[in-house]
């Protein structure tokens, strides 16, 4: 999908939020899309916004379920809200977006980071897909990236569990991909193929279930 001429409204591009537990494949997935789609997906998420943000507010909105720091989550609001404002102009000029997220509620307060991304994506073509990945994957995909092991740390499988659960509540999707199965690029092809169809609708249910905290 091409930039608009000068004067021209674009129609908007199409917004896919890849919502998941870290691990989970979703940067895999987001550049699998990239390259099987012809139009042109900007890929906004986790890992830019985190390069974006201050080191003293890191890992910003990447904060985990249960870490305990009510200083950072003060500004967990406002970099969603930042993230989501991007989105939304990128899609608004005319470019796909695909973003990957790990949305959950496990502050120590409300905050309601899914409804508020569903309430700035109003109006805009917009899929939520959850992508899921098995409890073996995650941990062996954290020890080949990350060298975490539970051997080393005890407490990791439980915190796999926190997010793995954090992330999908309430768990209203266009679509669930479970990457502990199948490749990015088949991955790719179903959400693709779901775009095509322009049928979403898990963010409008997200919309009727509660407002952000402002």
């Amino acid at each position: 999908m091409s930039g608009p001429e000068m004067g021209v409204r674009a129609t908007p591009g199409a917004v896919v939020v890849l919502n998941g537990a870290p691990r989970s494949g979703k940067t895999s997935l987001a550049r699998a899309i990239q390259e099987q789609s012809p139009e042109i997906w900007m890929n906004l998420g986790v890992d830019l916004w985190a390069a974006a943000t201050p080191p003293h507010l890191a890992p910003g909105i990447g904060l985990r379920p249960g870490a305990g720091r009510p200083d950072l989550e003060t500004h967990i609001t406002p970099l969603y809200r930042a993230l989501y404002a991007a989105s939304a102009a990128v899609s608004r000029s005319g470019l796909n977006v695909v973003l990957d997220v790990a949305h959950h509620e496990g502050y120590t307060r409300p905050l309601k980071t899914l409804q508020l991304a569903a309430m700035m994506l109003d109006g805009l073509p917009a899929w939520l897909v959850g992508v899921r990945v098995g409890e073996a994957s995650a941990l062996l995909r954290r020890a080949s990236t990350w060298g975490q092991t539970v051997e080393q740390d005890p407490g990791l499988t439980a915190r796999v569990r926190r997010w793995e659960a954090g992330v999908h509540d309430p768990g209203i999707y266009d679509l669930v991909l479970d990457e502990s199965v199948g490749t990015p690029e088949e991955a790719a092809r179903r959400i693709l193929a779901l775009v095509n169809t322009g049928l979403a609708s898990a963010f409008a249910r997200i919309r009727e279930t509660a407002t952000p905290t402002p």
